[in-house]
This record gives structure tokens, sequence and C-alpha cells, in this order.
């Protein structure tokens, strides 16, 4: 009979084994579901707050998705023009690359391109080689092919908005939004003034 006790003492250990693995079995499974819940529960938080966003501010949306967007550019052909010197022996080699919104922008662009090319003639051909070789006279140009651009698209008639509106002075106006013209912005590609 002594043989019976030794054996079940043999018993009671393999069950104690498995009560510690079985603890530590349920222990991991708890701990894996919660970890799964906590990231499900933060994902559909993130989730819910950038719909939240999109629904709130569709503007911002809209213009965060441009940012994403790569540039578009729209070269213009290299223009030899005469310049306003006196004498007219200085001539400019200017090339031009426009910036506009999109892809879109770009084709309502090129629709126009012919009228726009002539402008920017018309303005590069009123400065002097002095206005074009310093960089603030550069910058000028800039801004007024800019302006020149939005001529097609009932734009370019700032400056003369703001001196009519210098005379009358009646009252004080609001500011109007800018309008949004295809445009964005003016790159000089080659600059050459001999």
């Amino acid at each position: 009979m002594a043989a019976k006790p030794e054996e079940a003492a043999e018993g009671e250990k393999p069950k104690a084994k498995s009560k510690k693995m079985l603890v530590i079995i349920i222990a991991a499974v708890l701990v894996l579901a919660l970890g799964g819940g906590g990231a499900f529960f933060f994902l559909k938080k993130k989730a819910a707050a950038e719909d939240g966003e999109e629904g709130a501010a569709p503007a911002s949306a809209a213009a965060h998705d441009t940012k994403k967007t790569p540039p578009v550019y729209l070269p213009l052909d290299n223009m030899v023009v005469n310049l306003a010197d006196p004498g007219g022996e200085r001539v400019a080699q200017v090339g031009v690359t426009l910036e506009v919104k999109d892809a879109k922008a770009s084709d309502s662009v090129k629709a126009y391109m012919p009228t726009i090319r002539s402008g920017v003639l018309m303005l590069i051909s009123r400065r002097t080689a002095e206005e074009l070789l310093s960089p603030e006279g550069k910058e000028k140009l800039a801004k007024d092919i800019l302006r020149e651009t939005s001529v097609p698209f009932g734009g370019g008639n700032e400056e003369h908005e703001d001196e009519a509106a210098a005379a009358k002075k009646k009252k004080p106006a609001k500011k109007a939004p800018a309008p949004d013209y295809p445009v964005v912005g003016v790159l000089f590609s080659s600059f050459i003034v001999q």
C-alpha cells in the first residue's frame, strides 16, 4: 500500500503544472485581447475624428488635398523682346514658366495661351534694361505677368480698381475675397539682357 501514496503524489504534480500552464495561457490571451481591443478603439476613434474633420470643414480638406498633389507647370516658349531703352538696341531673352493650380487649370490656360503670351511680350517690351537687371525689377515683372495671366479669366484690373477706390474714398470698402485664377505663380526659366 505504500506504493499508492507515491502514485498519488506523482499524479498531483502534473495537475499542478497543467494548472499553472492554463493560468499562463489565459493571462496571455487576456493581454492579447485587451491590446487588440485598445488598438481597435484607438484606430476607430482616429478614423471618426478624420471623418468629422472632413464633414465639418470641406474647404480645409480640399486645401489639404491640393498640398498632396504635385504642382503643375506650364512653360512658355522663350521670348526675345526689344526693350524700351533709348536707341532700341537692347534686347531681352526671357523664359517664363507658369505655375497653375492643377491639370484642369492647365488646359484652360492653354486655351488662352496666344493672348497670355502677347500680353507678356508687351509687358517686357515696356521695360528698360536697367529695370530688368535689378532683383526688384524682376520681382515686379513676375507680379505683372501674374496679373496679365488673369486678364483672360476676368482679372487683371486690380491696379485700376485700387486707383478708383483711392479717388472715391467716400465709404471705406470691405475687402472682397481674392478671386481664384488658374495661374498661381510665375517662374523665370531663363533671363538674359543684352
